[in-house]
């Protein structure tokens, strides 16, 4: 017993992260998405990359930063270290208050100018989807709105996430009652069709949606989306430094099409960081337009 206690302890030594190390890793995590890790967050890297050390039978933390910069294997490997630097808590129907605004106030107006125009082509970008619970709930509200006139309408929303794992899930929008805690049992029963112990979302509302891979980091990736009527980001920039942020927003203030909206998470502000949006505010949500 004394000799695998004593192992365990070597092997936790082992693993534990030098400053050096953080600020390499740290730093490198900047470079190739945008995070920013800051200095008290040090135990987040220890603690969520020692698993990928350990799989990969590295000895320290420095080996994993060589081993993510020369590796004939770096970018299987890359898409794991965004996997766990990344927080992918979710769930349908996330914050009800910010997406009644939506419903009524904006997707209203936009739906109402479309008309106007005689059009019928609305595009809606989600950054950050993660396993997709945020655009199958708007593709949802999209019917509840459209009801059977959505048939002829021309609707796609981008879901975009830097996670292939959670890409991959989305994709087959099967989701179980904890991802559904916070979505009314009437949308349940409209909207999903139970499997066992678990739920798949109603493929008329997957059709709408449209997943891929994205580096909200990289200007070219963000510049090939399709210009949008709405832009849904929500708890993402919390996870940048100020220069990413406004790198970011200024990236969706071009995707968006005049008029456009911008609804970022609850606690997210643009304050000191974007003035080119005008903000809405309405009971429980702040939303924001491009008036150019």
């Amino acid at each position: 017993m004394m000799s695998l206690f004593a192992k365990s302890i070597t092997l936790r030594t082992e693993l534990k992260i030098s400053d050096e190390e953080f600020v390499q890793l740290r730093d490198f995590i900047y470079q190739q998405c945008g995070i920013y890790i800051a200095e008290n967050r040090k135990y987040l890297v220890e603690n969520r990359l020692s698993n990928r050390l350990k799989d990969l039978n590295l000895k320290s933390f420095g080996e994993y930063y060589q081993y993510l910069r020369y590796d004939a294997n770096k970018r299987t490997e890359l898409n794991k270290l965004f996997e766990v630097v990344t927080t992918n808590e979710t769930s349908f129907y996330r914050n009800p208050p910010q997406l009644q605004v939506f419903q009524e106030k904006v997707l209203g107006a936009v739906i109402a100018e479309l008309r106007a125009k005689g059009q019928k082509r609305l595009r809606i970008w989600s950054a950050g989807c993660s396993t997709g619970e945020e655009p199958y709930t708007l593709g949802i509200i999209l019917h509840e709105v459209l009801r059977s006139e959505i048939a002829s309408w021309d609707i796609r929303i981008t879901a975009n996430d830097l996670s292939e794992a959670v890409l991959a899930s989305a994709r087959k929008g099967m989701y179980s009652d904890y991802a559904l805690r916070t979505t009314p049992p009437d949308i349940i029963s409209r909207y999903f069709i139970k499997e066992g112990t678990q739920y798949r979302i109603d493929p008329k509302v997957q059709q709408l949606v449209q997943f891929g891979q994205i580096n909200l980091s990289d200007r070219t990736q963000l510049k090939r989306v399709e210009r949008s009527q709405i832009v849904f980001c929500r708890n993402v920039i919390i996870y940048f430094d100020d220069e990413m942020k406004k790198q970011v927003i200024g990236s969706f203030y071009d995707n968006l099409l005049p008029g456009g909206y911008l609804l970022i998470g609850h606690s997210e502000s643009l304050h000191n960081i974007s003035r080119a949006f005008k903000p809405e505010h309405h009971t429980g949500a702040i939303i924001y337009r491009k008036l150019a």
